[in-house]
């Protein structure tokens, strides 16, 4: 590439860079907030990430920018993920010294996960049928609010109105915290 078209191709990927990618940052952080569990990283996290949508962008413009950011996300929080379990076969002298964990759950944490789900079924049960259906589908199943209000047969404002009313209720009988929406659970 000539310096004149790498200057162009530069500038291209600044001009990009600045009005598709930037105005994602704070979806982004929410992103890697939410599926990173050290929390101090997660400035790193997002500077790597530009870096590799950046050096690509470079070389050629993403057509899908959100798609391509998030994509590039999720791939370094994999890479970084198996990184952090890999050990140097020359650190493991006797594997048996390791006390490695299993990612089975323990019975405790078993018991506990059913009393949870038992008690979220329950509760679950004491809300308005529209509300719990709207809880279902959105949160459960994870359909969003359009897909929720297609199946309820309602709009996506009523179904978004269902989902927060029906989350406040969940939350009052759940952790007991005051919720009056003016009508009847």
């Amino acid at each position: 590439m000539r310096s004149s078209d790498t200057a162009s191709a530069v500038s291209r990927a600044d001009f990009w860079f600045a009005h598709e990618v930037l105005p994602l940052e704070a979806t982004l952080m929410q992103f890697l907030q939410h599926n990173w569990r050290n929390q101090s990283e997660i400035a790193d996290l997002r500077q790597e990430i530009y870096i590799r949508v950046y050096e690509s962008a470079v070389k050629q413009i993403p057509e899908k920018p959100r798609k391509f950011v998030f994509t590039t996300a999720r791939n370094l929080l994999v890479d970084r993920a198996r990184r952090a379990r890999v050990i140097p076969i020359e650190a493991a002298v006797d594997f048996e010294l390791f006390e490695i964990a299993s990612d089975e759950p323990g019975p405790d944490r078993i018991v506990l996960a059913r009393d949870e789900l038992r008690r979220m079924r329950n509760a679950l049960d004491e809300l308005q049928p529209r509300w719990r259906e709207a809880i279902e589908l959105g949160r459960i199943e994870g359909l969003s609010r359009r897909e929720v209000a297609q199946r309820m047969a309602v709009t996506e404002l009523t179904a978004a109105t269902y989902l927060k009313f029906g989350i406040a209720a969940l939350t009052e009988v759940l952790y007991g915290t005051p919720f009056n929406s003016g009508s009847k659970r």
